[in-house]
């Protein structure tokens, strides 16, 4: 840069850039439920994803067991007899998912980008999601 060139331009330039280059990288997006797993489909972009396409935890796919081992809060029974004082109960058991999404389920979409990092082949298959405000 020259002494005599405006050092607001180069910046100015620099933004331009990024701000093109951020244009072009995907981001989050929200899907439809189409079918269910285990033969997942989901509408996004006018598109269709299917299996091929999507990354899935575990915990989401119906059949997952998962093993549960704590215990609950402790809590005061009612009458104030010694046989009711503060206790727990232990937790020590298998939790399994039968019935995860539905038809119409609106779930979010996270992006895999390629090797250039702009194009998307495949997406990860965030949680459910809804909005509050009962719109759609």
């Amino acid at each position: 840069m020259k002494k005599t060139d405006n050092p607001y331009k180069g910046l100015v330039e620099l933004n331009r850039k990024l701000a093109k280059r951020a244009a072009l990288q995907p981001t989050a997006g929200i899907g439809v439920i189409v079918s269910p797993p285990p033969e997942i489909q989901i509408r996004y972009n006018g598109y269709v994803l299917d299996k091929k396409h999507l990354w899935i935890d575990d915990y989401w796919i119906p059949g997952h067991t998962r093993h549960m081992v704590g215990s609950t809060a402790n809590r005061a029974g009612g009458s104030g007899d010694a046989a009711y004082e503060s206790h727990n109960h232990p937790i020590d058991n298998d939790e399994r998912l039968t019935d995860t999404w539905k038809v119409g389920d609106k779930v979010l979409l996270l992006p895999v980008t390629g090797d250039d990092n702009k194009t998307t082949k495949q997406y990860i298959v965030g949680m459910k999601l809804r909005r509050l405000d009962g719109n759609e």
